[in-house]
């Protein structure tokens, strides 16, 4: 079985004292947190920083003590891939965005907006997971 390695980034920006995280729109329709193949010699933590710069024109700080990582299963041409994406927290350095080819849109949207609006089960709970994370650290 195939297996593919990805990293991203939980990508937030705070806006009149309120989190607003970033969600990318892809072409096949679903919402999804910016993320990306990581290339060899990389670690999970500069694959995760590239795939945002190339994917939105963002830099961000990584704030320590944040990585979950899931799990899944897909199909791709009749074989079965196993994908795992580790994901980090990161606050963006600016909310302007250049949005690369690979997407037909984004949002950065207050956490109750986001969870809605994120297409899959597993980038909602992730998303949870940091936005817990982020509200146990402002105490």
């Amino acid at each position: 079985m195939k297996t593919i390695e990805s990293a991203g980034i939980i990508t937030f920006y705070i806006k009149n004292n309120v989190l607003h995280f970033l969600l990318l729109h892809y072409p096949h329709g679903h919402w999804d947190l910016p993320k990306g193949k990581i290339e060899k010699g990389e670690t999970k933590k500069d694959a995760a920083l590239r795939e945002l710069k190339e994917e939105t024109g963002l830099s961000a700080q990584l704030i320590d003590g944040f990585e979950e990582c899931l799990e899944y299963f897909f199909k791709q041409d009749g074989s079965l891939i196993k994908k795992t994406v580790c994901f980090f927290v990161g606050v963006a350095s600016s909310d302007g965005i250049t949005l690369s080819h690979e997407h037909i849109g984004f949002e950065w949207l207050p956490y109750d907006q986001a969870i809605e609006r994120l297409t899959f089960d597993s980038a909602q709970k992730v998303l949870e997971q940091a936005n817990a994370f982020l509200r146990v650290r402002e105490k």
